[in-house]
């Protein structure tokens, strides 16, 4: 536990980055913001389609084909354990994919729409 600051130490994270007075309504209204959001929808709304998609798949197959899941294809090693073990495997590539999507795409973005709110001159 620390020493609570009194009430005149207390600072306001936004008045110290020079955001207390920005008009975030505006910011979310801009072209650039919008545009922002529509380059995320873009990768996130498809993305998460298939991968939900893709785990029903695995679940239908596991409730009604078991004969297909329980198909042997080294040893005790089966159908069904191979695509369980790919669900974690997507999930991974997902992540990887959405994190260089991020940094290719939606990174220059918000650090545009950012330095606009600090008032920076690039």
């Amino acid at each position: 536990m620390g020493i609570q600051p009194t009430p005149g130490e207390v600072r306001e994270p936004e008045a110290e980055a020079g955001l207390a007075d920005v008009d975030f309504r505006e910011t979310q209204a801009s072209e650039k913001f919008q545009r922002l959001r529509r380059t995320h929808r873009s990768f996130v709304f498809p993305m998460a389609v298939i991968f939900i998609v893709w785990y029903f798949v695995y679940v239908v197959l596991a409730a009604f084909a078991p004969e297909f899941m329980a198909i042997s294809v080294a040893g005790n090693v089966n159908v069904g354990i191979v695509l369980g073990l790919l669900q974690f495997v997507s999930t991974f590539g997902i992540t990887a994919a959405y994190v260089s999507f991020a940094n290719r795409r939606l990174d220059p973005q918000a650090a545009a729409i950012r330095a606009d709110l600090e008032g920076d001159p690039k």
